[in-house]
């Protein structure tokens, strides 16, 4: 008796611990809907199916959260994709009544995210940052050396850069305005300089620190990752292991430096993550032992619901 007692409690036991973590219905029900900001040369969705944001959304759809992943120019400064961020959340409003959103901008959607919440905190309840370029790029600061003003190397980068942006424009269906210099200035340090000085709610006192929890009535966090080649299937990750040469031995995603990661309530810095992996990109191609992208934006959606959000 007590024998087929032990080996059913064993057996359920083992299906409850089996059981998806999206089983948990609830547990992403944050009060305001998430808004996903993608970064440069994104999208939200390529031929209406493929997410920038892999598997992210429906997962946190699944845990009870309303979920929207905005569509922006994929190349432009981050004042202008502000703008574009602000004008979705508007018809977000007018179509639903929400009052408030939270932000969470990978990349360069980090800055445009800070520029949505600076210019119309009204419309926000948190911004997110993930693997955001808050101080500039090495790589951004790389190219604008190697293809200075009025240089036809300039132009063939500028030529390129557009021609890309068009495209993944045209596949997603939409046709925001492209501005590759507009870009490469946003996400240089020269030009993060100043778009700081202009919007530094939640920027750190000093360098690698955090910075103010909650500005204007928004809260702010960041975190980063500081692996570059991280899975040998991943397409994309020898080229990550090319830029992170700007960085010389200085820790960082690929693309983005550690500490130049950090906004506000520093969640960690050092996730096992390249640039892509922090969107759960190629295909959830990942390092073995790194965490799981998935379960950072559940679990960061399950913080903002513990805090009222």
């Amino acid at each position: 008796m007590h024998k087929f007692l032990f080996k059913g409690l064993a057996v359920l036991l083992f299906c409850l611990c089996s059981l998806p973590a999206t089983a948990q219905s609830d547990y992403t029900r944050t009060k305001f809907p998430i808004v996903l900001v993608h970064g440069l040369l994104g999208f939200d969705k390529l031929l209406g199916s493929y997410d920038y944001w892999f598997m992210i959304p429906q997962e946190l759809r699944a845990g009870g959260a309303k979920v929207y992943a905005v569509n922006v120019s994929s190349t432009n400064y981050s004042a202008v994709r502000g703008e574009q961020v602000i004008a979705e959340l508007e018809t977000l409003k007018a179509l639903y009544g929400y009052q408030k959103f939270n932000l969470i901008g990978h990349s360069h959607g980090g800055p445009t995210a800070r520029y949505v919440a600076s210019v119309r905190p009204d419309l926000v309840a948190s911004v997110t940052s993930v693997g955001a370029p808050h101080y500039g790029s090495k790589v951004a600061d790389a190219i604008g050396t190697a293809a200075p003003d009025n240089t036809l190397r300039r132009s063939i980068v500028v030529g390129l850069v557009t021609a890309l942006s068009n495209v993944i424009e045209f596949l997603s269906g939409d046709s925001d305005p492209q501005d590759a210099i507009g870009a490469l200035q946003s996400l240089d340090t020269a030009g993060s300089a100043s778009f700081n000085a202009a919007h530094p709610q939640g920027m750190p006192g000093k360098w690698c620190g955090s910075g103010a929890a909650v500005v204007n009535n928004v809260r702010y966090f960041s975190a980063g990752g500081t692996s570059v080649y991280t899975n040998l299937l991943d397409p994309i990750d020898p080229g990550l292991a090319a830029s992170s040469l700007a960085f010389g031995f200085t820790a960082n995603d690929g693309l983005v430096e550690r500490c130049s990661s950090h906004w506000g309530t520093v969640l960690r810095d050092n996730y096992g993550w390249n640039h892509l992996d922090e969107v759960n990109q190629t295909l959830a191609l990942r390092g073995l032992f790194a965490t799981n992208p998935v379960s950072f934006y559940r679990s960061q959606a399950n913080r903002l619901k513990g805090l009222g959000l």
